[in-house]
């Protein structure tokens, strides 16, 4: 059940019998030469709706415009800084709070959001439970098995698989392998916490930063989608059903 494809009298026959929402966050950002720049927003969407459907559960709009300032070299992405998206979750938060939503789950698609939304949610008066898509073990037995250290840390193969089964595929077959990262470079830069633009684009010249998009098909896609919203709705139903 989506929010805006709700009306009022809708959710509030919803609140009457429960009072949890699946939020996405995603971002606005290049995902390298053959991944949509709405990638981690199409992914964290899908993901929710698909389990907002097992779990019978209301899915809010996702939060699309979000910290991304390394990738403001490349055309197309759009960032906000922290601060203005920590503030935007917390307002939209305190409204389905307002509305009488208890639970509330966000389901989050985009590493450099996790630090800002945990800034400002810690102190809310209801449950509220934190997750990205890939934190379960049904995915990433997926991930490890298909694609190993390629994986990397951006414009992945896993995400781009997703996107290929439920939105386009792009032509990648001349691409080669990125430059392989360290397990200190990954450590180093966990959460996204790259460099300045123009130092980042200079590292990393067409946005991949150790994913080898190209190992995507969309046949992993389908598998990596039902794989994330199946354990997405399982434990969005544990969420609702706990006190926590």
């Amino acid at each position: 059940m989506r929010l805006n494809l709700s009306t009022w009298p809708e959710v509030e026959k919803y609140l009457e019998n429960r009072d949890g929402v699946i939020l996405p966050t995603g971002s606005t950002e290049q995902h390298g030469p053959i991944g949509l720049i709405g990638t981690d927003s199409l992914c964290a969407l899908d993901i929710a709706e698909c389990a907002g459907e097992i779990a019978d559960a209301m899915v809010a709009p996702v939060i699309g415009y979000t910290p991304a300032p390394f990738n403001m070299s490349f055309p197309g992405t759009l960032s906000v800084s922290p601060e203005t998206f920590g503030r935007l979750v917390e307002e939209v938060v305190d409204g389905l709070i307002h509305h009488g939503f208890g639970h509330i789950y966000i389901l989050n698609g985009h590493g450099a959001n996790l630090q800002p939304m945990g800034d400002v949610l810690a102190s809310k008066p209801v449950a509220i439970r934190l997750r990205s898509w890939w934190d379960f073990e049904p995915v990433n037995t997926l991930r490890r098995q298909w694609y190993g250290d390629w994986e990397g840390m951006h414009a992945t193969p896993s995400e781009i698989a997703i996107t290929q089964a439920r939105y386009r595929i792009i032509a990648g077959d001349d691409l080669d392998p990125p430059e392989k990262l360290t397990p200190e470079f990954i450590k180093a830069h966990a959460g996204d916490r790259h460099g300045p633009a123009d130092e980042h684009r200079s590292r990393f010249p067409d946005g991949r930063v150790g994913s080898h998009s190209s190992l995507a098909t969309p046949e992993q896609g389908r598998a990596l989608f039902e794989a994330a919203s199946k354990a997405v709705a399982e434990d969005y139903a544990a969420f609702v059903g706990s006190d926590t």
